[in-house]
Protein backbone atom coordinates (compact mmCIF):
# COMPACT_ATOMS: atom_id res chain seq x y z
CA UNK A 1 0.00 0.00 0.00
CA UNK A 2 1.15 3.78 -0.86
CA UNK A 3 1.96 5.97 2.24
CA UNK A 4 -0.75 7.80 0.95
CA UNK A 5 -3.23 5.03 1.38
CA UNK A 6 -2.03 4.59 5.09
CA UNK A 7 -2.29 7.78 6.08
CA UNK A 8 -5.68 8.65 4.51
CA UNK A 9 -7.02 5.14 6.50
CA UNK A 10 -5.55 6.77 10.10
CA UNK A 11 -6.99 10.24 9.19
CA UNK A 12 -10.28 8.89 8.42
CA UNK A 13 -10.98 7.17 11.73
CA UNK A 14 -10.96 11.20 13.09
CA UNK A 15 -12.17 12.87 9.87
CA UNK A 16 -15.52 11.66 8.55
CA UNK A 17 -14.83 14.33 5.11
CA UNK A 18 -11.50 12.24 4.81
CA UNK A 19 -13.70 8.79 5.19
CA UNK A 20 -16.10 9.67 2.46
CA UNK A 21 -13.26 10.66 0.25
CA UNK A 22 -11.82 7.36 1.07
CA UNK A 23 -15.34 5.35 0.62
CA UNK A 24 -15.43 7.03 -2.64
CA UNK A 25 -12.05 5.99 -3.70
CA UNK A 26 -12.52 2.25 -2.65
CA UNK A 27 -16.18 2.09 -4.06
CA UNK A 28 -15.15 -0.36 -6.90
CA UNK A 29 -13.54 -2.58 -4.10
CA UNK A 30 -15.99 -2.59 -1.55
CA UNK A 31 -18.34 -3.10 -4.28
CA UNK A 32 -16.36 -6.04 -5.57
CA UNK A 33 -16.26 -7.75 -2.25
CA UNK A 34 -19.65 -7.56 -1.99
CA UNK A 35 -20.64 -9.82 -4.94
CA UNK A 36 -18.08 -12.20 -4.16
CA UNK A 37 -19.45 -12.66 -0.34
CA UNK A 38 -23.69 -12.35 -1.57
CA UNK A 39 -22.81 -14.06 -5.36
CA UNK A 40 -24.86 -11.77 -7.13
CA UNK A 41 -24.38 -8.00 -8.55
CA UNK A 42 -24.52 -5.17 -5.26
CA UNK A 43 -25.45 -1.59 -5.98
CA UNK A 44 -25.26 1.16 -3.97
CA UNK A 45 -28.46 1.39 -3.33
CA UNK A 46 -29.06 -2.65 -1.93
CA UNK A 47 -28.66 -3.27 1.35
CA UNK A 48 -25.73 -5.44 0.57
CA UNK A 49 -24.23 -2.23 0.39
CA UNK A 50 -24.79 -0.70 3.65
CA UNK A 51 -23.82 -3.84 5.31
CA UNK A 52 -20.59 -3.69 3.26
CA UNK A 53 -20.21 -0.16 3.95
CA UNK A 54 -20.41 -0.68 7.97
CA UNK A 55 -17.97 -3.62 7.29
CA UNK A 56 -15.63 -1.20 5.55
CA UNK A 57 -15.92 1.47 8.41
CA UNK A 58 -15.36 -1.11 10.74
CA UNK A 59 -12.00 -2.36 9.01
CA UNK A 60 -10.82 1.69 8.38
CA UNK A 61 -11.56 1.63 12.13
CA UNK A 62 -9.88 -1.51 13.45
CA UNK A 63 -6.90 -2.31 11.17
CA UNK A 64 -3.51 -2.99 12.46
CA UNK A 65 -0.60 -1.61 10.12
CA UNK A 66 1.53 -4.30 11.55
CA UNK A 67 -0.43 -7.08 10.92
CA UNK A 68 -0.68 -7.19 7.45
CA UNK A 69 -1.78 -4.84 4.48
CA UNK A 70 -5.24 -3.06 4.42
CA UNK A 71 -7.33 -4.79 1.41
CA UNK A 72 -6.63 -8.03 1.92
CA UNK A 73 -7.77 -7.24 6.35
CA UNK A 74 -10.64 -4.85 4.40
CA UNK A 75 -11.77 -8.16 2.14
CA UNK A 76 -12.12 -10.09 5.09
CA UNK A 77 -14.09 -8.34 7.31
CA UNK A 78 -16.62 -7.24 4.35
CA UNK A 79 -16.89 -10.77 3.25
CA UNK A 80 -17.48 -11.64 7.54
CA UNK A 81 -19.96 -9.47 7.90
CA UNK A 82 -21.67 -9.95 4.68
CA UNK A 83 -21.55 -13.99 5.42
CA UNK A 84 -23.62 -12.89 8.98
CA UNK A 85 -26.19 -10.86 7.33
CA UNK A 86 -26.93 -13.85 4.39
CA UNK A 87 -27.76 -16.32 7.26
CA UNK A 88 -29.94 -14.04 9.11
CA UNK A 89 -31.94 -13.37 5.62
CA UNK A 90 -31.77 -16.67 4.43
CA UNK A 91 -35.05 -17.97 5.96
CA UNK A 92 -36.89 -14.87 4.72
CA UNK A 93 -35.73 -15.37 0.99
CA UNK A 94 -34.89 -19.13 -0.38
CA UNK A 95 -33.81 -17.79 -3.49
CA UNK A 96 -29.79 -17.92 -4.06
CA UNK A 97 -28.22 -15.47 -6.83
CA UNK A 98 -25.36 -16.77 -8.68
CA UNK A 99 -22.90 -15.84 -11.32
CA UNK A 100 -22.38 -17.06 -14.91
CA UNK A 101 -18.73 -18.72 -14.18
CA UNK A 102 -20.18 -21.43 -12.97
CA UNK A 103 -20.92 -22.20 -16.55
CA UNK A 104 -17.31 -22.57 -17.39
CA UNK A 105 -16.62 -25.10 -14.78
CA UNK A 106 -13.84 -23.46 -13.20
CA UNK A 107 -15.35 -21.47 -11.09
CA UNK A 108 -13.03 -21.01 -7.44
CA UNK A 109 -13.76 -19.73 -4.38
CA UNK A 110 -11.63 -17.97 -2.60
CA UNK A 111 -11.73 -17.60 0.77
CA UNK A 112 -8.68 -16.06 2.71
CA UNK A 113 -7.10 -12.92 2.94
CA UNK A 114 -3.90 -13.20 0.65
CA UNK A 115 -5.72 -11.06 -2.15
CA UNK A 116 -5.45 -13.94 -4.32
CA UNK A 117 -7.29 -13.21 -7.75
CA UNK A 118 -11.16 -14.99 -8.50
CA UNK A 119 -10.25 -16.93 -11.89
CA UNK A 120 -12.40 -14.76 -13.48
CA UNK A 121 -15.26 -12.33 -12.00
CA UNK A 122 -18.47 -10.92 -14.00
CA UNK A 123 -16.92 -7.72 -13.12
CA UNK A 124 -13.92 -8.45 -15.92
CA UNK A 125 -16.43 -9.77 -18.23
CA UNK A 126 -19.16 -6.91 -18.10
CA UNK A 127 -16.28 -4.11 -17.73
CA UNK A 128 -18.07 -3.37 -14.00
CA UNK A 129 -17.43 -0.68 -11.80
CA UNK A 130 -20.57 0.61 -10.42
CA UNK A 131 -24.01 0.81 -11.48
CA UNK A 132 -24.85 3.81 -13.73
CA UNK A 133 -21.19 3.96 -14.97
CA UNK A 134 -20.97 1.20 -17.07
CA UNK A 135 -23.46 -0.22 -19.52
CA UNK A 136 -21.95 -3.73 -18.76
CA UNK A 137 -23.53 -4.02 -15.48
CA UNK A 138 -27.13 -4.14 -16.47
CA UNK A 139 -26.67 -5.82 -19.81
CA UNK A 140 -25.17 -8.73 -17.92
CA UNK A 141 -27.65 -8.90 -14.96
CA UNK A 142 -30.41 -9.12 -17.89
CA UNK A 143 -28.74 -11.11 -19.73
CA UNK A 144 -28.74 -13.61 -16.83
CA UNK A 145 -32.66 -12.60 -16.28
CA UNK A 146 -33.50 -13.60 -19.71
CA UNK A 147 -31.88 -16.87 -19.67
CA UNK A 148 -33.95 -17.68 -16.46
CA UNK A 149 -36.62 -17.46 -18.17
CA UNK A 150 -35.36 -19.33 -21.42
CA UNK A 151 -34.63 -22.25 -19.38
CA UNK A 152 -37.12 -22.42 -17.02
CA UNK A 153 -39.81 -24.21 -19.13
CA UNK A 154 -36.99 -27.19 -18.93
CA UNK A 155 -38.00 -28.00 -15.21
CA UNK A 156 -34.68 -26.28 -13.74
CA UNK A 157 -33.49 -23.22 -12.60
CA UNK A 158 -29.94 -21.06 -13.61
CA UNK A 159 -29.29 -21.77 -10.22
CA UNK A 160 -29.18 -25.12 -9.99
CA UNK A 161 -26.64 -25.21 -12.56
CA UNK A 162 -23.88 -24.70 -9.63
CA UNK A 163 -24.60 -28.70 -9.06
CA UNK A 164 -24.28 -29.91 -12.58
CA UNK A 165 -21.49 -28.24 -14.02
CA UNK A 166 -18.93 -29.83 -14.84
CA UNK A 167 -15.40 -29.70 -13.52
CA UNK A 168 -12.89 -31.60 -14.78
CA UNK A 169 -11.40 -31.51 -18.04
CA UNK A 170 -12.37 -34.55 -19.45
CA UNK A 171 -15.65 -34.04 -18.21
CA UNK A 172 -15.70 -30.30 -19.96
CA UNK A 173 -14.27 -31.90 -23.48
CA UNK A 174 -17.64 -34.20 -23.30
CA UNK A 175 -19.95 -32.12 -22.72
CA UNK A 176 -18.48 -29.62 -25.13
CA UNK A 177 -19.16 -32.59 -27.56
CA UNK A 178 -22.70 -32.74 -26.64
CA UNK A 179 -23.48 -29.21 -26.93
CA UNK A 180 -21.32 -28.63 -29.90
CA UNK A 181 -23.53 -31.48 -31.77
CA UNK A 182 -26.93 -29.99 -30.46
CA UNK A 183 -26.06 -26.79 -32.01
CA UNK A 184 -25.02 -28.03 -35.76
CA UNK A 185 -27.68 -30.61 -35.24
CA UNK A 186 -31.06 -28.12 -36.31
CA UNK A 187 -33.33 -31.32 -35.73
CA UNK A 188 -31.67 -32.48 -32.45
CA UNK A 189 -32.03 -29.19 -31.12
CA UNK A 190 -35.31 -28.50 -32.55
CA UNK A 191 -36.63 -32.05 -30.87
CA UNK A 192 -35.04 -30.63 -27.14
CA UNK A 193 -36.84 -27.16 -27.22
CA UNK A 194 -40.35 -29.17 -28.82
CA UNK A 195 -39.92 -31.82 -25.75
CA UNK A 196 -38.15 -29.63 -23.02
CA UNK A 197 -36.14 -32.37 -22.54
CA UNK A 198 -32.60 -33.68 -24.35
CA UNK A 199 -32.98 -36.36 -26.68
CA UNK A 200 -30.77 -39.47 -25.18
CA UNK A 201 -30.43 -41.87 -27.39
CA UNK A 202 -29.92 -39.51 -30.31
CA UNK A 203 -27.48 -37.18 -29.00
CA UNK A 204 -25.33 -40.52 -27.04
CA UNK A 205 -25.35 -41.62 -31.08
CA UNK A 206 -24.44 -38.54 -32.88
CA UNK A 207 -21.52 -37.17 -30.39
CA UNK A 208 -19.90 -40.62 -29.23
CA UNK A 209 -19.99 -39.15 -25.86
CA UNK A 210 -21.00 -41.40 -22.66
CA UNK A 211 -24.72 -41.82 -21.71
CA UNK A 212 -24.31 -41.31 -17.58
CA UNK A 213 -22.16 -38.25 -18.62
CA UNK A 214 -25.48 -36.74 -20.69
CA UNK A 215 -27.38 -37.24 -18.13
CA UNK A 216 -25.27 -36.12 -15.81
CA UNK A 217 -24.91 -33.10 -16.72
CA UNK A 218 -27.67 -32.61 -18.83
CA UNK A 219 -29.35 -29.25 -17.18
CA UNK A 220 -25.75 -27.49 -17.92
CA UNK A 221 -25.61 -29.01 -21.52
CA UNK A 222 -29.31 -27.73 -21.96
CA UNK A 223 -28.82 -24.66 -20.58
CA UNK A 224 -25.51 -24.05 -22.68
CA UNK A 225 -26.88 -25.01 -26.00
CA UNK A 226 -29.60 -22.43 -25.52
CA UNK A 227 -27.19 -19.46 -24.63
CA UNK A 228 -24.86 -20.45 -27.34
CA UNK A 229 -28.33 -20.54 -29.93
CA UNK A 230 -29.42 -16.96 -28.55
CA UNK A 231 -27.71 -13.73 -28.14
CA UNK A 232 -26.08 -13.80 -24.86
CA UNK A 233 -22.92 -12.44 -25.45
CA UNK A 234 -21.54 -11.74 -21.83
CA UNK A 235 -22.74 -15.13 -20.70
CA UNK A 236 -21.49 -17.16 -23.51
CA UNK A 237 -17.98 -15.53 -23.21
CA UNK A 238 -18.03 -18.34 -20.32
CA UNK A 239 -18.46 -21.10 -23.02
CA UNK A 240 -15.33 -20.23 -24.99
CA UNK A 241 -14.23 -24.03 -24.98
CA UNK A 242 -17.41 -25.23 -26.28
CA UNK A 243 -16.97 -22.77 -29.15
CA UNK A 244 -13.35 -23.47 -29.89
CA UNK A 245 -15.02 -27.49 -29.82
CA UNK A 246 -17.56 -26.53 -32.20
CA UNK A 247 -15.27 -24.75 -35.01
CA UNK A 248 -13.30 -27.72 -34.87
CA UNK A 249 -16.65 -29.94 -35.45
CA UNK A 250 -17.26 -27.69 -38.15
CA UNK A 251 -13.65 -27.47 -39.90
CA UNK A 252 -13.53 -30.87 -40.33
CA UNK A 253 -16.83 -31.71 -41.85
Amino acid sequence: MEDRDRVDILAAREDERVFENLVAKYKTFILYQAFRAVRHFVTTGDDEWSVALGAFSEAVTSWDSEKGPFRPFAALVIRRRLADYIQTEARHSPEISVEPQLLSGEYEDEDDASGARIRSTVYEVSGYADEGSTPGYSAARDEIDAVRKLIEPYGFTFEDLVSCSPKAEKTRKSCAAAIGTLIISEELFGTMRRDRQLPMKQLTESSGVDRRIIERHRRYIIAAAEIMKGDYPLIGSYLEAVKEYIEGMRESE
